[in-house]
């Protein structure tokens, strides 16, 4: 089993997800579940056409970190 990394990212009307490892491997939905489901399904898709195509699977490298930073914009302040 591998554990592929996942961005999602919210759309003005539903969310999108993509696997940096996997070029055009992507997939929307509605809500955080749907979307997992969703690209869970599209990343084994993806894999099964690339074993069927030949390619070779790519390892997981991408690590995802959230990163808290104080941002300073002209004309804000930071709010704790």
């Amino acid at each position: 089993m591998r554990r592929y990394g996942v961005v999602i990212e919210q759309g003005p009307n539903n969310l999108s997800a993509y696997v940096p490892d996997l070029p055009g491997c992507v997939s929307t939905g509605q809500t955080v579940e749907e979307i997992e489901s969703n690209i869970r399904s599209a990343i084994e898709l993806h894999l099964e056409g690339m074993a069927e195509d030949g390619e070779p699977i790519p390892q997981p490298s991408t690590l995802a970190r959230e990163i808290e930073v104080a941002a300073r914009l002209p004309g804000t302040r930071v709010v704790d």
